[in-house]
């Protein structure tokens, strides 16, 4: 079958405000209700939730306002100027290896909770090989293609997490949120140690998609507005969560989200099963991460080496994405790389924009300003 390909790989502002939500919505939140309410007191969750989400949106205005001011040029490129080839080289591996560990952690996530809610008797391994070569698919087209189907799953995928909280309405218990502002100091800082670099992870493709961006004048504040998304997303479900299942019960659930995917009764029994309805929706969702995570480890490969086609990296990487998820013997381990490679994540991004920024200036590299 011939691909298709796009008449050109641009993208315009709107499409990179969707693609941070896309991204950032995955796996995370299905566990998150869980890790939140395990360490603090009511719903007392939702602040320090709150907090680091200002803090992504501060990162990906930051991130986007830099790399927008090297117009059309790849991360690549204007790292090179800023701090040598070399270092700029080391950088995009980090990056690249970073994306490769995102890829093998979402597959490996989806596995583990297809094979507990739908495929219990299908050997994990073929359910992760299944899912990868579908995103293989999707990445061996064109990039421009991958903010399409941003464009078209992100709407629906947000109808579902809005129908999942107004139709549990009904079901919520004022007293659960109670009492406020209980939880120590250190119940606070685990949230944002343990749940706060997973949750919103995924801002760093702004180094490489701005370089795609017909206006990047405007993509700081598109980026901003994106992160926004999954910011009041998050806290809507942690809430919801919270006021119908207790305290207790959601940190004693493994996946607080999808058990209240179950207790949705839409009138008129037009739905009896709403959570087999979501989970096929949030397949799509943690399809569109592990896509785009791994395209920006392709990405990132390509730069650094140009002559090397692209269908040539998709193949080296992918039984390495294989063999990478299927390494971690159980789920403890699972979420416990899964923290690591956030804070890995975290930990390069913020870097990177603090080198390049005062060796920019200290150099005096001038931006397409």
């Amino acid at each position: 079958m011939k691909r298709f390909k796009y008449a050109d790989e641009r993208i315009n502002e709107r499409d990179i405000m969707i693609a941070i939500p896309s991204i950032v919505i995955g796996v995370g939140i299905l566990s998150m209700p869980k890790q939140l309410a395990s360490v603090t007191i009511g719903a007392d969750g939702w602040i320090p939730l709150l907090l680091v989400g200002l803090f992504a949106v501060f990162m990906s205005w930051a991130i986007a306002k830099f790399a927008s001011g090297f117009q059309g040029q790849t991360f690549l490129t204007y790292a090179s100027k800023i701090v040598t080839k070399p270092v700029a080289i080391v950088l995009s591996l980090m990056f690249a290896i970073l994306s490769i560990f995102v890829t093998a952690y979402q597959i490996r996530k989806i596995s583990n909770i297809s094979q507990q809610y739908l495929l219990d008797r299908t050997p994990i391994e073929v359910i992760a090989l299944t899912f990868l070569l579908v995103v293989v698919y999707a990445v061996s087209g064109s990039r421009a293609g991958l903010f399409r189907i941003n464009m078209v799953f992100m709407p629906i995928i947000l109808l579902i997490a809005l129908i999942i909280v107004v139709f549990n309405i009904g079901w919520l218990n004022a007293g659960n949120l109670m009492p406020v502002l209980q939880t120590p100091i250190t119940g606070y800082t685990q949230v944002i140690a343990n749940t706060g670099a997973i949750s919103y992870l995924g801002f760093g493709i702004l180094w490489f998609y701005l370089s795609l961006v017909d206006k990047p004048k405007k993509a700081p504040k598109a980026a901003a507005l994106g992160m926004c998304i999954p910011v009041g997303l998050y806290m809507m479900i942690f809430i919801m969560c919270i006021g119908v299942f207790g305290n207790a019960v959601t940190s004693n659930l493994l996946y607080p989200t999808i058990e209240l995917a179950k207790v949705v009764e839409i009138p008129g029994g037009f739905f009896e099963r709403f959570e087999s309805v979501f989970f096929v929706i949030w397949i799509m969702a943690i399809f569109i991460t592990a896509t785009m995570a791994m395209d920006i480890g392709i990405f990132a490969l390509n730069a650094i080496f140009k002559n090397a086609e692209k269908l040539k990296i998709i193949f080296i990487l992918t039984p390495i994405i294989f063999f990478v998820g299927m390494f971690p013997r159980d789920v403890m381990e699972v979420d416990l790389i899964g923290s690591i490679m956030s804070w890995l994540m975290l930990i390069l991004n913020i870097t990177v924009l603090i080198l390049l920024t005062v060796v920019a200036k200290i150099r005096g590299v001038k931006r397409n300003e």
